[in-house]
């Protein structure tokens, strides 16, 4: 059963072997990490984000989960609380991500459903996952979770397929 929470600090070993992971992917796994301050603020610095607190310019109040099953770091989502114009456009409530080594379990399809149920909790009604047009299957992902594809925007050479997914 998969399960998401907040990051601990025995999280440390397996959450930076995920980014480095990602990273290949461009990915940025561990969002507004620095090695300079160590992983013990950055939990702090998730904790004050989640309460909207000492964010940086362009963010909203947002959590940053892993994700796990049986103990296992398998990914992560980002779930972000309220939209600015960036997020309205090409960002969207929630970004998630799959380790390479944990991917077509499933996994990705469970942490959007929880991901939403959070959104949910918070009194919002409808979330906006958006992906890039060539991830197929990130827009199965979420179809699978009810999300209807509005339209696709262009920003540069990216194509951004934006989706309106139920949250309950």
């Amino acid at each position: 059963m998969l399960t998401i929470r907040p990051f601990e600090i025995e999280d440390r070993d397996e959450a930076l072997l995920a980014r480095t992971e990602l990273d290949a992917d461009d990915f940025d796994f561990l969002l507004g990490y620095s090695f300079r301050r160590g992983f013990d603020e950055y939990l702090d610095q998730l904790n004050a984000h989640e309460q909207g607190l000492g964010l940086p310019d362009g963010w909203v109040p947002s959590a940053l989960w892993g994700a796990y099953v049986d103990g296992e770091l398998v990914g992560r989502t980002c779930i972000r609380f309220e939209l600015n114009d960036y997020l309205l456009l090409v960002g969207g409530h929630i970004g998630y991500g799959v380790r390479p080594a944990c991917r077509r379990r499933g996994y990705a399809t469970e942490i959007l459903r929880l991901s939403l149920e959070q959104l949910a909790l918070r009194g919002i009604e409808k979330a906006l996952v958006t992906c890039d047009e060539k991830n197929t299957a990130s827009a199965r992902t979420i179809e699978a979770n009810g999300g209807v594809l509005e339209n696709i925007v262009q920003v540069g050479e990216e194509r951004t397929m934006r989706f309106w997914v139920p949250t309950s």
